[in-house]
């Protein structure tokens, strides 16, 4: 992890008011509404994000990618790392009447063992409070594969009121060779918002096996609501079994996955 982003953790843990502040400058408008807007973090560095939204949504996705986080927004709105799960689908997501808010990394730091961190906890929070500010209407945390970390992380430390529910797909729930960090270095006992988890069974990712799921939903021994959505299916283009386009990041099951995902959204007021 960059030393210049580890400061920047240690700084955010020290501050008494969100990670983010609820104001950002918008750097380019983007097709469709899809806009690039840089929030200001403490210790001099900013949080990009992508965030996209039709006229009246009704709710916000806060998505949280996998890997090591860095998609690579430009100030121009191009990506180039487009290809996770939650970025390759945000065109679908509103469509369906969802506005989509999307982070970066901080100075292309590599999230890999900071997501379940109390200060990147903070930084979640705050995306979901930039996201309310936004649009009046729930906002809800999807996190796929190493994103699950992050945003079950969010989930169980958010503030009271601010988050609706919780999205993991394709969990990672073994510790791995590149970071030991999983779901449940997250604190699931914190959460308090119904849970949809969903796996694969067909996802071979080794820090991900879709036999988990029913542990980690046991995990969430607080959230009022928890459903295991399982699918199958998939095609293999990565070269890795991780890699985003591959079942473990449903590359060809895009639309089912979306749509089962909508309809647990939308029976938990999303």
């Amino acid at each position: 992890m960059p030393g210049q982003f580890a400061l920047s953790l240690v700084a955010l843990s020290l501050l008494g008011a969100p990670a983010i502040a609820q104001t950002g400058s918008v750097r380019q408008a983007l097709v469709a509404g899809e806009r690039v807007v840089d929030l200001p973090l403490g210790a001099g560095l900013g949080q990009r994000v992508l965030y996209d939204a039709p006229p009246h949504p009704r709710a916000t996705l806060v998505m949280l990618p996998g890997g090591s986080g860095d998609i690579g927004v430009r100030r121009d709105g191009d990506l180039r790392h487009a290809d996770n799960f939650v970025v390759r689908t945000r065109a679908d997501w509103v469509a369906r009447g969802y506005a989509v808010l999307i982070p970066d990394t901080v100075d292309q730091a590599n999230l890999r063992g900071v997501r379940s961190s109390p200060a990147y906890g903070r930084l979640v929070d705050g995306l979901a409070a930039y996201a309310r500010d936004q649009a009046p209407v729930p906002v809800f945390l999807v996190g796929t594969s190493q994103g699950t970390i992050a945003a079950m992380n969010g989930a169980s430390h958010a503030r009271p009121g601010l988050i609706a529910g919780l999205v993991l797909t394709e969990s990672v729930s073994v510790p791995g060779r590149r970071s030991t960090e999983t779901v449940f270095d997250a604190d699931p006992q914190g959460v308090r918002v119904p849970v949809l988890v969903v796996a694969n069974r067909d996802d071979a990712c080794d820090v991900a096996p879709p036999e988990m799921a029913p542990r980690i939903a046991a995990a969430l021994t607080h959230a009022p609501d928890v459903r295991v959505l399982a699918v199958a299916g998939g095609l293999q283009r990565s070269d890795r079994a991780c890699g985003s386009l591959s079942p473990h990041g449903y590359y060809g099951l895009e639309q089912q996955v979306v749509e089962g995902i909508a309809g647990w959204l939308r029976t938990h007021g999303g």
